[in-house]
């Protein structure tokens, strides 16, 4: 049909406007934070646009569930305020018929949707796991910067070097500084390379320079020349969190755990929201053009945010124990059905969903 075309069509072009405007969002938010965290030391900066893309990734099934959800209510509002809804429904199109069209608009969506939830959401976060626990395990050397002061995260020194060849094989000008029982030693050199011993350990080997050992506000500092000094290079221990976040789908089914099938619960979930949002839609774009235009849009936020956190609320039980995994995969999306179908109902039968009349029997009854 004519209106089935035109409903696809316009759908098709706010939902890329819209999943524009959220995917720049999230690339801004995630560029912050990820520089934030590179500016700390937590990841290595070169680091810096693989994680946002990795990020992105994780984060795109999230961002087409609202796509979804907000072109459907943005369309269909439009259509009411600009009274095209009114000429569809007065031509003998009733309300239900807009299912069909909106779900083939929707299909490759939510297709995409699972695909991202299922493979793209625990590839991203085990790829972004693994590049954190690669810069994790870094060696003091890999810190140094010429020119620059750098502390050790796993022992009391602070290096600084003046130049380094681009393999960092070689150094020049070196001081190193440590603190040990109390005592201070300053370490002073020309020149500097690395060697590593058969047995694995990695040295930086000082030559012609010198070492100050002593304690601070005392005068009795002892000074050492050498021609050759060896400095352990230590590598940072990995600090390994446990998440589910990582694991594959099919990794999840294999291993039942109540983390896991939290975690499961929580990612075959967001498709169903996108279904039920879809069809929440439909109904709840209703509006009276001579009231406000932005009703529509808070209620739909709300609904989502309500939504998505009560999703959250249901993880989390199942991992305490406190509901069984099928109740909390079933139980909120078959009351969040239930409710679209009332609402359903009450739209084709032309009754609003609140009255004022409502609201005066309740004020007056309580």
């Amino acid at each position: 049909m004519i209106f089935e075309r035109s409903l696809q069509r316009e759908l098709a072009y706010t939902a890329g406007a819209v999943f524009m405007v959220l995917l720049t969002l999230v690339l801004t938010t995630m560029m912050i934070r990820i520089v934030g965290f590179a500016a700390s030391g937590e990841i290595d900066p070169r680091d810096v646009l693989v994680l946002i893309g990795l990020t992105v990734i994780g984060y795109l099934a999230i961002m087409l569930v609202a796509t979804l959800f907000v072109s459907i209510l943005f369309v269909l509002t439009r259509w009411y305020r600009d009274s095209e809804m009114v000429v569809w429904l007065a031509s003998g199109v009733s309300l239900t018929q807009f299912i069909k069209p909106v779900g083939v608009f929707a299909t490759p969506i939510i297709i995409l949707i699972m695909f991202f939830v299922f493979v793209g959401w625990p590839w991203s976060n085990q790829q972004n796991k693994l590049i954190r626990a690669r810069f994790q395990q870094r060696d003091e050397v890999s810190l140094l910067a010429p020119g620059q002061f750098r502390e050790s995260a796993v022992s009391h020194r602070v290096f600084f070097i003046e130049k380094m060849t681009p393999d960092q094989a070689r150094v020049e000008n070196v001081f190193v500084t440590s603190t040990e029982g109390g005592k201070v030693n300053v370490v002073v050199s020309k020149t500097g390379h690395t060697e590593t011993h058969k047995n694995g350990d990695r040295f930086v080997v000082l030559e012609n320079g010198r070492r100050y050992d002593g304690e601070p506000g005392h005068p009795d500092f002892r000074i050492m020349e050498f021609e050759r000094y060896g400095v352990k290079i230590q590598s940072q221990p990995v600090v390994s969190t446990p998440s589910t976040t990582g694991t594959s789908t099919l990794d999840l089914i294999r291993d039942p755990t109540r983390d896991n099938l939290a975690e499961l619960a929580w990612r075959i979930g967001l498709p169903l929201i996108a279904i039920n949002l879809m069809l929440l839609a439909i109904p709840l774009a209703h509006q009276n053009p001579r009231r406000g235009r932005t009703i529509n849009l808070v209620m739909a936020v709300l609904i989502y945010l309500t939504y998505s956190n009560l999703l959250n609320v249901i993880q989390s039980w199942i991992e305490q124990g406190k509901m069984s995994f099928v109740v909390g995969l079933i139980g909120l999306h078959i009351v969040v059905a239930a409710v679209v179908v009332f609402i359903f109902w009450m739209r084709v039968r032309n009754r609003p969903l609140f009255t004022w009349a409502m609201f005066r029997r309740s004020s007056q009854g309580a």
